[in-house]
């Protein structure tokens, strides 16, 4: 079970949150408040935070992984060099399988986020654009993109190999490719190779 708390200035957009994340059945929400200072890290695993203004004073959290809920990618840019144990950003119309999704990976260690938001937020001044195809060692088969999409929401070895109806050998293989295709070293690293690449979407 993932205990989340959920922080934002908005009254109705918290119970939305906590409507959204009630129908998760491995989520549950312990908290919500629109004062930092009342989240309880003793036992809060994951902040869904929607209060943009209160971005910085995350950057240096290690206790829990970080949601943030933005259209502005501006005010997350600092968590770029946190040292947050984890945390993602999503559009705040994003769905509820999609910010379930999120928290499910955020609570995994992993660094997450709609596509077209982190795109603008790693480019780098100066440097030009590439396809995935032109970055990649070599292109990823369909099976990989399914992996790399099913490890991106979260899920462990045993879970990609159900979902994909193959043997969990054969997930260790494929992420093995993975691996060497984006020049990672972890799961975290190939995830995040693959959202800059474009490759995982939410």
């Amino acid at each position: 079970m993932i205990c989340v708390t959920i922080v934002s200035a908005n009254h109705a957009l918290r119970v939305g949150l906590r409507e959204m994340l009630g129908n998760q059945p491995d989520i549950k929400v312990v908290g919500e408040t629109s004062d930092l200072e009342s989240v309880n890290e003793m036992e809060t695993e994951v902040v869904v935070l929607a209060s943009v203004s209160y971005a910085h004073l995350f950057e240096n959290k290690a206790a829990f992984a970080i949601l943030f809920l933005t259209d502005d990618i501006e005010n997350v840019r600092g968590m770029l060099n946190s040292t947050s144990r984890a945390w993602g950003v999503l559009s705040s119309d994003a769905t509820e399988d999609e910010l379930g999704a999120a928290v499910r990976a955020v609570g995994e260690g992993l660094w997450v986020g709609a596509p077209g938001l982190v795109k603008s937020l790693i480019r780098l001044p100066g440097r030009r654009e590439s396809s995935s195809e032109e970055s990649l060692i070599e292109p990823l088969t369909a099976r990989e993109m399914e992996v790399i999409q099913l490890m991106a929401r979260g899920l462990a070895n045993k879970q990609i190999a159900l979902a994909l109806g193959i043997s969990e050998h054969t997930v260790k293989f494929h992420l093995s490719s993975l691996y060497a295709k984006l020049n990672s070293a972890s799961r975290t690293e190939a995830v995040k190779r693959g959202i800059e690449l474009g490759l995982i979407s939410l």
